[in-house]
């Protein structure tokens, strides 16, 4: 039987940021809590950082998780996009590290195979299929979506084998 074992999984973004608590237990997973850092347009990148930091450390101060899985560094074609995603990034990470979580990176199109069996999936299939495996009674927001599905492929990705049992003679 799997210990149990409570994640926090990030989909990164300045201005919206999913966040998700899964707890997997003899080998089930369910979902503990969902949200979405949304930032102002108005606020500035250093208050948007520090409000997904403070948030993210709020939360696992409150779930106590072993282990983060956050969505890695995807291909952008704009340095601006790719640095402000770097920073997000940088503010859930630092939050993990602050508190000691063991932390595993997953690639989107990783996540999205490993939810919905396609690595292209539209945001609306992943939110779609999360809602469908974890019998949630809603549908989250596409980004709480996303942080769930992270989180989801981080449990697919690290299941105990099935060990044959010896046969009897």
């Amino acid at each position: 039987m799997d210990a149990d074992e409570v994640l926090i999984s990030v989909d990164p973004s300045l201005r919206g940021t999913g966040l998700a608590v899964l707890q997997r237990s003899a080998g089930k997973v369910r979902c503990l809590h969902f949200d979405v850092v949304k930032n102002a347009p108005k606020l500035s990148v250093a208050g948007c950082l520090l409000e997904i930091h403070v948030r993210l450390s709020d939360v696992m101060a409150r779930f106590s998780p072993q282990t983060m899985a956050i969505e890695s560094v995807i291909y952008v074609q704009s340095f601006p996009t790719a640095i402000t995603l770097g920073s997000a990034r940088g503010a859930a990470l630092l939050a993990a590290a602050q508190k000691g979580l063991a932390i595993h990176e997953y690639a989107p199109r990783r996540v999205k195979l490993a939810v919905v069996g396609h690595g292209a999936a539209q945001k609306s299939q992943v939110a779609f299929m999360v809602r469908s495996l974890l019998g949630l009674t809603t549908t989250p927001p596409p980004d709480a979506a996303d942080a769930i599905a992270v989180g989801l492929a981080h449990f697919q990705s690290t299941a105990s084998p099935v060990r044959n049992r010896p046969r009897s003679a």
